[in-house]
């Protein structure tokens, strides 16, 4: 055990001196980010260099565009083998359960958001791996600031998926700094995309409008039309992800940064789709994802990314709208759809 510990401190220092691509392992890749993360590692990389896992099943596309093996986060000997076997360098943890799918079933969210990720931790440790975890604006509760939200500050989240998120952040802090571990977290708001179908979670309100303007001209929105809530189009997320990957660790100031692009309510999302489909029509009929809402940031302050990693965001409100309503329209129906999480 002191081997392995005397290991964790020093081989991540080692690696910065390596001119090698880094061989890179993400765990639920199927997931919304994993392949499009794939892919753009891939072009960065080389298509050999970036692994893609899951428990899943994977199509001829998945298989076609790069290595894919089977990984379950809660298999121990399973993730070590697929480390040691291909040379894993960077390890990108996306397996959890979201919000709304951990809280129907809350001792399955312990096993795979807790457990799994004490798996991931203990083999970036042993075998000196860079590891991303990802947060999410739910790692916040209702006595939280709102509007900015800063990186330090009162978190308490009321949700099991929230819960295990700030554990991951102060666990991955305290391994790197008692173990040397180069643990990297970014805090996410609602990632919007348009390759995943929406899974009926608190933003996904903010795609759904989408859907329902081109095929009915009408929508019905489960949030008041004046909750603000932070956003990004995928495109920035994966990119900020790449980005902080590759930033040199002296310097970076935290080892949990939020990010954001962008921050509206559903009223001046209307408005600009309106832009589009001037005749859309909108009602609001706010459910139980309204409390959820209620509880989270309206805009965070992602200032320490800015000056520290030089982060920034290409998308805003009106692009982001521009994008998704043209890749709908000409985009065949069922073959992709959009969606928006928050992780």
């Amino acid at each position: 055990m002191r081997f392995g510990q005397i290991r964790a401190v020093v081989q991540p220092g080692l690696r910065r001196f390596s001119s090698s691509p880094p061989r890179i392992l993400i765990t639920g890749g199927l997931g919304q980010l994993g392949r499009g993360l794939a892919h753009l590692l891939r072009s960065r990389y080389g298509k050999d260099n970036v692994i893609l896992s899951d428990i899943i099943r994977p199509s001829d596309d998945i298989v076609r565009a790069g290595p894919y093996v089977f990984a379950d986060v809660l298999d121990f000997k399973n993730l070590q083998e697929l480390v040691v076997n291909n040379r894993v360098t960077w390890l990108v943890h996306f397996s959890a359960l979201l919000s709304a799918v951990g809280e129907q079933n809350v001792p399955l969210a312990v096993r795979v958001n807790i457990e799994g990720l004490h798996n991931v931790m203990e083999l970036s440790k042993q075998y000196g791996l860079r590891l991303f975890v990802p947060s999410t604006i739910g790692a916040f509760g209702p006595e939280s600031p709102r509007n900015p939200t800063p990186d330090v500050t009162v978190q308490r989240p009321k949700t099991i998926y929230g819960v295990s998120k700030v554990h991951a952040e102060l666990l991955g802090e305290y391994y790197h700094h008692r173990f040397g571990l180069d643990f990297r977290c970014l805090r996410f708001p609602g990632v919007i995309s348009y390759d995943t179908p929406p899974g009926g979670g608190t933003t996904d309100y903010a795609v759904q409008i989408f859907h329902d303007a081109l095929r009915d001209g009408e929508f019905r929105c489960y949030l008041r039309e004046d909750t603000r809530l932070p956003m990004i189009y995928i495109e920035d997320c994966l990119r900020a992800l790449a980005e902080f990957m590759s930033c040199p660790e002296g310097m970076l100031r935290r080892r949990t940064y939020n990010i954001t692009a962008m921050s509206f309510t559903p009223e001046e999302i209307v408005r600009s789709v309106r832009r589009h489909i001037p005749d859309l029509t909108v009602k609001y009929a706010p459910d139980h994802r309204q409390q959820i809402a209620d509880s989270w940031p309206e805009v965070f302050d992602d200032s320490n990314a800015r000056r520290d990693w030089g982060w920034q965001h290409e998308y805003d409100l009106d692009r982001m709208c521009d994008i998704i309503i043209h890749a709908l329209r000409v985009t065949p129906e069922g073959k992709k759809t959009a969606s928006a999480s928050s992780f």
